[in-house]
């Protein structure tokens, strides 16, 4: 059957061809006969000379206006005044010389300075009504000065003062809320930027309507001096270079913007009541063609619009702006060349005659060949745009158009196949949904019936298998029989062997007799035969991490699949790529996950065990913290309706809980393991049992003395018992108050200072064999003369331990910590450390056991810890803050914390309590630290709501029966309890 003549197909550079021969032969004939040649010299040699005299002088007009202004700011800049004078002192050191300046200068408008502190000084003359109305300004008024000052808060105040034609003061008007800043402003920093003079592109000055232009430069080290200069003489120099009657002439900026124009007042247009330079295009309906003009260089060319044809010059000046000025002059060829154009005349007649008649085969032929290209172009910016929605455009009768449009449409669905699945891969998070993702969407996308999806086991070196998808449906791989393989079984298949070795992808077609353990897939696909296609997975090193293997029913209707066309191939290469590196990432980040975990839970570990008392707390508490956790998620409670973690809000809870006393790693243990009140390294009491030694030793060489020197033996012996029994007595009673308590009583402190009053003799100097440190201590005091008496208990200075200034923290610190921090950061005095009221600490040690939070809060903002764990440090570092603001370290409220650091507290709290691995506490029963726990929920220290939930959700309960003895474990009431923390 013969082809239709819609349906022939004729290569590209047929229709060129001859379109383009036909016009090439009837213009080159015609315009042959012509001497076009010789007059297109003669109208470009003319209107080169011309407009290069315009030109010329242009741009020696625009030089003579901005090099004095230049030099002028270079002498000025040598007055540019010192930062730190004041307004008035600026104002009277700069007002006469910059006035003068601007009298020498009618073409300035302002001179003005501007600071690297944000100060500012404009002097601006009054020259016409329009200004002094501009302002309020009184008739006498010659100049403005405009000032701004900042104060040491950086708010900024200005100051208008106006002077008459003599420079005194007429009026002066204050704004003390002033928004301007010279350092945001273009003149100033492109000036410090280039660190020499600058000019900016013309605009109109809002305050006098003229147009003009910024000329500055740097003043010194911290100043930059600006000045307004007017460019209104430019339009009057271009006025006298109107050369014909229609000559077009104009200066702009090369983004439109006109600068100079004959006709003076087009020049300034009004934008929602600003005043704006007009677009070159908007003079004069010739000058719309410089839109039109290509580039933004020296051009010469004619153009015909208007019903006359134009000879177009334009050049570039370099003065005039950053980007210079453009140039353009538009003189009608009829009126520059009467006598040439008459010539030119008889030739376009010619040619226009023989255009007139390519016109209709010209436009049928544009239309055939242009449509089908403008529909590919179109086409091609919607795939660059990624928009694949765009309808496939039809046929051409172009052979080679045609097939572009074919290979276009085929090119839009493959990229589009391929980002669909980049992007869905990428967006999975869990690696096992990753995998059942990756195996569906491969299928999917190459119309496969069915895939199967094998991960290398890095651990134990076999191919394991992931994935099996047929029919769209999971499939289970045990009732299918699929197994695994190790890299070196001698049963695994070729077509698998091969990609799981690094070998190329593997294509072949199997049928039930030679499926071998995979007839069972057959069998699924209802298919007697099936095409395989098995394609490796590789990581960013090239390393085989998996097989990608689909099959393709075989129907019968075709030799070969479409899934195992080279270009098919290709694509699932090109798929399977994709997925390797995401199942890599997913992999990898698991591994990231599990390395951060494990380090997590060894620094818990090392905390834990760095001190016996605190042992098992830091691994401890997390369950809690995560059992409340849980339990707040699955209420119903209005608290908590809000509370529905996502997977990365549970990572950052799981990660907050066990670093939540990190801190700790910097805490000495002596202070931490303090278990009586002169210990240190060592327990001190025994220096002072000494001392006592050494005073019945005395008692007993007075007694001998006595009985040498003739006392009677009977008083000498009574008053030594008494001596003896006196000083055990004291003793047991330091001993007593050494091992601390729940409090001491007003009259043992009276008791001790008056032990402590007692003295003993000292016969050894106590410098030497002390350390370094120790005896810069001691050079506090000057030596005494041995034997010296001193006090039983010595607060002595050596004992004060300064703090260091590193240690101190400011009130605006940046982490909102509010610690009263002690001046000292020890205190050994014996009778200081004896008198403590309660317990074993003082407060420069109980201090040191609070800033272990401080320490964690620090360590936690020093991790670069991703977006999603930005809050760690929060929930962490809020266990010890209560809910009336009493806490510690920055005292928050319950509003001011989240709901995980409140939960943090709870499980803190009752840790603590029930601990057994404390020597120097019994772990309490359930019902004594939920009674105690409810007293602090009454006296707002922990979360209210948070506390209902731990005790009837039964999370107490759930830790106790994992992690207490069985008898800590007794009944307890929650209702009494609710009852006793208010919340019955």
């Amino acid at each position: 059957m013969p082809q239709k003549f819609s349906e022939r197909r004729f290569p590209l550079h047929v229709h060129i061809s001859a379109l383009f021969t036909l016009l090439l032969v009837l213009t080159g004939v015609v315009l042959g006969l012509f001497n076009y040649r010789q007059t297109s010299q003669i109208i470009l040699s003319s209107s080169d000379e011309l407009f290069g005299r315009i030109s010329e002088e242009v741009e020696t007009d625009l030089r003579h206006t901005y090099q004095p202004i230049h030099h002028l700011l270079n002498l000025l800049a040598l007055i540019g005044g010192d930062q730190n004078q004041g307004t008035f002192e600026r104002v009277d050191s700069l007002l006469k010389p910059l006035a003068q300046a601007l009298q020498d200068n009618p073409k300035l408008a302002s001179l003005y300075f501007g600071y690297d502190d944000g100060d500012f000084l404009m002097v601006r003359p009054l020259r016409d009504e329009v200004l002094k109305k501009a302002f309020d300004a009184p008739p006498k008024a010659a100049y403005q000065v405009w000032s701004i000052e900042r104060d040491n808060n950086y708010r900024a105040q200005s100051t208008s003062i106006l002077f008459d034609d003599k420079l005194q003061e007429i009026s002066r008007r204050q704004n003390l809320k002033e928004g301007y800043d010279p350092r945001g402003r273009p003149w100033y920093y492109r000036a410090l930027e280039q660190d020499g003079k600058i000019t900016t592109a013309p605009y109109v000055f809002f305050s006098s309507g003229a147009v003009g232009t910024t000329l500055a430069r740097p003043s010194g080290t911290d100043a930059v001096i600006g000045a307004d200069l007017t460019l209104n003489d430019l339009s009057a120099t271009l006025a006298k270079h109107k050369v014909t009657p229609s000559t077009e002439v104009a200066l702009y900026q090369p983004d439109g913007h006109a600068v100079a124009y004959p006709d003076a007042g087009k020049l300034i247009v009004r934008s929602n009541g600003t005043p704006e330079l007009s677009n070159v295009k908007d003079l004069s309906p010739n000058l719309a063609v410089v839109g039109q003009l290509p580039g933004d260089g020296d051009l010469r060319t004619s153009l015909e619009f208007g019903d006359r044809r134009w000879v177009v010059t334009r050049q570039r000046l370099s003065d005039g702006g950053p980007q210079g000025l453009q140039l353009v002059m538009l003189t009608p060829e009829d009126e520059l060349l009467d006598d040439a154009y008459r010539i030119r005349w008889q030739s376009a007649m010619l040619t226009l005659g023989i255009l007139l008649l390519c016109i209709p085969l010209g436009i049928l032929l544009s239309r055939i060949l242009v449509k089908p290209l403008h529909a590919l172009v179109t086409q091609a910016e919607a795939i660059r745009s990624f928009n694949f929605d765009l309808p496939a455009m039809g046929r051409s009768p172009v052979l080679e158009v045609d097939q572009l449009a074919v290979a276009m449409a085929r090119m839009k669905d493959t990229i589009a196949s391929f980002l669909e699945i980049a992007s869905s891969l990428s967006a999975e998070t869990r690696f096992d949904n990753l995998l059942r993702r990756v195996l569906h969407e491969t299928i999917e996308i190459s119309e496969s019936a069915g895939g199967l999806l094998y991960l290398i086991d890095n651990q134990n070196g076999r191919l394991e298998p992931h994935g099996l998808f047929l029919n769209n449906q999971e499939q289970d791989l045990e009732t299918h029989g699929i197994r695994s393989f190790g890299l070196e079984s001698p049963s695994m298949p070729r077509w698998l062997d091969l990609p799981a070795h690094g070998g190329p992808s593997q294509q072949c077609s199997f049928g039930y007799d030679q499926a071998g353990a995979y007839r069972d897939l057959l069998q699924t696909l209802a298919s007697p035969r099936v095409h395989l296609v098995s394609t490796g997975l590789h990581n960013r090193q090239g390393v085989t991490i998996g097989v990608l293997v689909l099959l393709h029913r075989d129907t019968g209707s075709e030799s070969r699949s479409n899934l195992l066309r080279p270009e098919r191939i290709a694509f699932v290469e090109a798929i399977s790529g994709v997925a390797a590196l995401c199942i890599e990432s997913q992999r990898l980040l698991e591994k990231q996950k599990q390395l951060l975990d494990a380090f997590i839970q060894l620094m818990a570990g090392a905390i834990d065990a760095k001190s016996p008392y605190t042992g098992g707390h830091c691994q401890r508490v997390p369950e809690i913290t995560l059992m409340l956790a849980r339990a707040a998620a699955d209420s119903k409670e209005p608290a908590f309706r809000g509370f529905n973690p996502t997977d990365e809000e549970w990572e950052a809870l799981h990660i907050a809980a066990w670093l939540h006393d990190c801190g700790k790693v910097t805490t000495p243990e002596y202070v931490v393991d303090k278990a009586t009140k002169l210990e240190t390294l060592n327990d001190r009491i025994h220096e002072i049992r000494t001392r006592f030694e050494v005073l019945k030793r005395d008692a007993w060489v007075d007694y001998w003395q006595g009985l040498a020197q003739g006392a009677d033996e009977g008083e000498a012996a009574r008053l030594r018992d008494e001596a003896l029994a006196a000083l055990d007595d004291d003793f047991a009673f330091i001993a007593r108050c050494n091992l601390g308590g729940e409090a001491m009583a007003e009259a043992d402190q009276e008791r001790l200072k008056r032990i402590a009053a007692r003295t003993w003799t000292r016969t050894l100097d106590n410098r030497l064999g002390v350390s370094w440190e120790e005896a810069q201590r001691l050079a506090r005091t000057p030596p005494a003369v041995l034997p010296v008496q001193e006090q039983l208990l010595a607060d002595r200075p050596d004992h004060l331990h300064e703090r260091p200034a590193s240690e101190l923290i400011a009130p605006d610190n940046p982490w909102g910590f509010k610690l009263q921090v002690p001046l000292h950061k020890f205190n050994r005095g014996e009778l200081h450390n004896l008198s403590v009221g309660r317990g074993t600490l003082t407060d420069e040690e109980r201090y040191i056991i609070n800033h272990h939070i401080v320490q964690t809060i620090l360590m936690l903002n020093h991790l670069p810890f991703p977006p999603h764990l930005a809050n760690v440090a929060e929930i962490a570092g809020g266990h010890h803050e209560k809910m009336d603001g009493t806490g510690y370290p920055k005292r928050l409220t319950r509003d001011q914390m989240s709901l995980p650091a409140r939960m943090m507290a709870i499980a803190d709290i009752f840790e603590a309590l029930t601990a057994v691995d404390r020597p120097y506490k019994k772990g309490k029963t359930l019902s004594e630290s939920l009674g105690i726990m409810a007293g602090m929920c009454r006296g707002a220290h922990v979360d209210p709501d948070l506390f209902g939930l731990f005790i009837v959700s039964g999370v107490y309960m759930d830790y106790a029966r994992r992690f207490l003895r069985p008898e800590q474990i007794d009944s307890v009431d929650e209702a009494a309890v609710l009852a006793k923390a208010g919340l019955d």
